[in-house]
């Protein structure tokens, strides 16, 4: 299955500086199991929310960091020879390079922090 086909990922930025952003209402507002909106942008980095149950694809990002981090429910980061297992209120940063797949058992709330130009399936 392609990965646009099954994961509803929106690049486009959501709010403006200096608007109110309401995690959770959007959160609330969202029925597809594995949902990724970008919401701001800040300096050279976004700020985007995923609601995520099951998993993503095995990726990496070749020139880019990424920050996760559970605000409601638990995430599963799979790393090639170990997971990382992150509960609600737990950051965890991917370096640049290291393959990793994203999953979680439950429904979840996620924030990430990349850098604007990130393609959320990775580099090819």
């Amino acid at each position: 299955m392609n990965p646009e086909d099954q994961f509803d990922t929106h690049l486009d930025i959501k709010f403006a500086p200096l608007e109110l952003i309401d995690v959770q209402a959007l959160a609330d507002a969202t029925t597809h199991p594995w949902y990724n909106q970008t919401l701001c942008r800040v300096n050279d980095c976004v700020m985007r929310l995923g609601v995520v149950q099951g998993e993503y694809i095995w990726h990496k990002h070749d020139d880019e960091d990424e920050f996760f981090f559970v605000v409601e429910g638990s995430l599963s980061m799979d790393l090639e020879g170990r997971t990382v297992e992150l509960a609600q209120r737990q950051g965890f940063c991917v370096p640049k390079g290291v393959r990793h797949r994203p999953r979680a058992a439950e429904r979840t709330i996620i924030l990430m922090v990349e850098g604007a130009g990130i393609v959320p399936t990775g580099d090819a």
